[in-house]
């Protein structure tokens, strides 16, 4: 996510993004296809299995096969899911909790069956966005169950919020758009024998996401209403049903509107397409498109490659930008604002949100307790991307407006809790971050810095790292000392 306020234009009070009972389908199988080849999975008429555990190796990731009929105009969704879920934990579990963030809105979520391994779960406990229940049989490691769901949502309107105080909310529909975002319950991480599920906020983020497979399968339930769909895997059409797939990915996101236009351009093996909601917005839009098809350049290069097959860039009808897997949502209020030059929020806000599949999508953290591994070396992937685009515009423009206008302070390692607000958190998180890394850079030298970042890409990937990971392999590729910096930075020791 990058949200950043602006400085008052006449006229606008906008402050704008940093860089924050219907039939039921036949459930598919899931394949893995060898990354980063994600080839769309064919239907057949046999059920998903419900087994029981077996001595067959577990599955690296969780797999979830979701069917959802949208009705488009009443804003309701039916859904079928069943996710695969292996046992990596190296322990027995007796327990498993879900997250359900439709759940926060009063009658967005109904949960009509629940059962793992063909055993139904008439006990559970559903409060806010957590689902706990206990499991029928012992959970031993290395093994799998099979929890199947099904769910019918009530999307919420999405409504203005203070900018100054909270961020607004993606999920749901606004006159000309449906989103949805977290809208399926998925198993969260077990992290040191614990289920890892924390409060939301009022800016920042709080869910931590395992890698897991994704095979959704999307119809609309009154065919005539045909929403141009924008979703986070590779599409391939099924019959009535259009089939997405994702492989290694954090979280499966899906935007539709009848208004959408699109453009799109080919990156190598990569479709970048964006979408956006009038003509008038074309030439933002394409900004946008092409400052994303060049930071997947500059960032494979720099970085590791693109792990997917598509890109979603979509103008959201709220002025708000987040990240999800192969798919971002860039601010409608930003795109008012292009002025046709590189040294503007809708490219290097669209370059913050590309790198962030690599820095949340392939290395995933703890995005409420060390915002900073996403969102500061998010922030500095502009600057490397500037370096390409537009060198220039490093010292003329990116550090002056982008970063330094406020003025930032603050220890760069703060949870979302400890911001004290919005502007104090993401000038820690961020704009401190990105100096942090910066000096780092300077201090260690270019091909330390990026051997160090295409290692920590490599170890880390499809994993939930840490500071103590971050620093840790950091000191693998060095022996120049940065204790100065990080206790100019950073409140903890790593």
């Amino acid at each position: 996510m990058h949200r950043r306020p602006t400085p008052l234009i006449a006229g606008t009070t906008l402050v704008f993004l940093l860089l924050s009972s219907c039939s039921s389908p036949t459930p598919f199988p899931t394949v893995t296809p060898a990354r980063p080849t994600e080839t769309p999975v064919q239907p057949t008429a046999t059920p998903v299995s419900t087994a029981t555990p077996t001595s067959i190796p577990a599955p690296e990731r969780a797999a979830y096969t979701i069917s959802a009929v949208m009705d488009y105009l009443a804003k309701t969704v039916a859904v079928d899911q069943t996710v695969v879920y292996p046992n990596h934990s190296g322990l027995p579990l007796t327990d498993l909790v879900m997250a359900v963030v439709p759940n926060f809105w009063p009658g967005g979520f109904t949960l009509n069956n629940l059962s793992v391994d063909g055993t139904p779960i008439t006990s559970y406990a559903l409060e806010a966005q957590r689902l706990a229940f206990a499991l029928p049989n012992t959970f031993h490691p290395e093994t799998t169950i099979t929890i199947a769901l099904q769910y019918s949502l009530v999307l919420p309107l999405i409504q203005a919020t203070d900018p100054g105080l909270s961020r607004p909310r993606i999920y749901g529909y606004s006159p000309r758009q449906v989103n949805l975002t977290n809208w399926y319950p998925f198993v969260v991480p077990r992290i040191d024998d614990q289920w890892v599920l924390h409060d939301p906020w009022a800016y920042g983020e709080h869910l931590v996401y395992d890698a897991a497979d994704f095979t959704v399968n999307l119809r609309q339930a009154d065919p005539s209403i045909a929403p141009v769909v924008a979703a986070s895997g590779a599409p391939s059409q099924n019959g009535e049903w259009m089939t997405y797939t994702l492989t290694a990915g954090r979280t499966f996101a899906i935007s539709a509107s009848t208004e959408f236009l699109t453009v799109s351009t080919q990156v190598g093996h990569v479709t970048v397409t964006s979408y956006y909601l009038q003509p008038l917005y074309e030439g933002a839009a394409t900004a946008a498109l092409n400052a994303s098809a060049q930071a997947i350049q500059i960032f494979s290069q720099r970085f590791g490659p693109y792990p997917h097959v598509t890109l979603a860039v979509v103008m959201g009808d709220f002025n708000d930008g987040m990240e999800f897997s192969a798919l971002y949502f860039h601010s409608a209020g930003l795109y008012n604002l292009y002025d046709g030059t590189l040294n503007n929020l809708v490219v290097s806000v669209a370059a913050h949100e590309t790198a962030h599949q690599w820095w949340f999508e392939q290395v995933a953290n703890d995005q409420a307790l060390q915002p900073w591994l996403d969102e500061a070396l998010a922030a500095y992937s502009e600057h490397i991307f500037y370096e390409v685009a537009s060198p220039s515009s490093i010292q003329q423009w990116w550090w002056i407006y982008r970063v330094d206008l406020y003025n930032p302070q603050g220890w760069v390692d703060i949870p979302v809790y400890a911001g004290e607000g919005f502007q104090p958190y993401t000038n820690a998180v961020y704009f401190r971050g990105a100096h942090f890394l910066d000096e780092l850079r300077g201090r260690i030298g270019d091909d330390t810095f990026f051997g160090f970042l295409q290692g920590y890409v490599k170890q880390e990937y499809g994993k939930i790292a840490t500071a103590d990971d971050f620093f840790q392999l950091l000191r693998l590729h060095t022996t120049v000392d940065v204790s100065d910096l990080q206790r100019g930075y950073f409140q903890n020791v790593y």
